[in-house]
């Protein structure tokens, strides 16, 4: 059988969305998967409302936008608000619980991690929320492995934050374990 997964990355500009939906895309080809990211932002440099979407499949993708994703990860309550509608019947919510604080009734599964709680306390600084989120949605897809993962990490992310961004990555992964 063929799997495929639509993601959504979403939040605000500065939140790491982009970066998380590029290291994604290149993990799912270093898995040996298909996989296709999209991104986009406003023209502001922080705040502005940003996405990033990945398709990872182990067959050709042939059209390269999500219309309904799989999975939708959101790092802000207006990402959430905006792009709710857009998950699939039966998809997966997943929510960094320190930025939103509504989660609107529904039969989807949900997964609450307080990502930018979690890496104020664990590595001094929310930028690393994103790469919590990664983590646990790594986890739940289960369409890309942790080495890759940690390499596309290694290639994405400047040299002096390597290790904190591996070990964010890491701590994601603890969250649903």
């Amino acid at each position: 059988m063929t799997q495929r997964v639509e993601v959504r990355i979403s939040g605000l500009g500065g939140q790491g969305v982009v970066l998380a939906g590029q290291i994604l895309g290149k993990a799912a080809v270093y898995s040996g998967r298909n996989a296709v990211q999209t991104q986009s932002y406003g023209s502001e440099a922080r705040g502005s409302a940003a996405k990033s979407e990945v398709i990872i499949s182990d067959s050709k993708i042939g059209f390269p936008a999500v219309r309904k994703c799989d999975v939708l990860v959101t790092l802000s309550q207006t990402a959430l608000d905006k792009h709710f509608k857009d998950l699939k019947k039966g998809g997966v919510l997943l929510v960094d619980v320190s930025t939103v604080e509504s989660i609107p009734e529904t039969k989807v599964k949900v997964f609450k991690i307080p990502a930018t709680e979690t890496a104020k306390k664990t590595f001094g600084a929310g930028i690393y929320a994103n790469m919590i989120m990664l983590g646990a949605l790594a986890r739940i897809i289960n369409l890309v492995n942790d080495k890759a993962m940690e390499k596309a990490i290694r290639e994405s992310v400047p040299e002096k934050t390597v290790e904190a961004n591996v070990n964010a990555f890491n701590t994601g992964l603890e969250f649903l374990t």
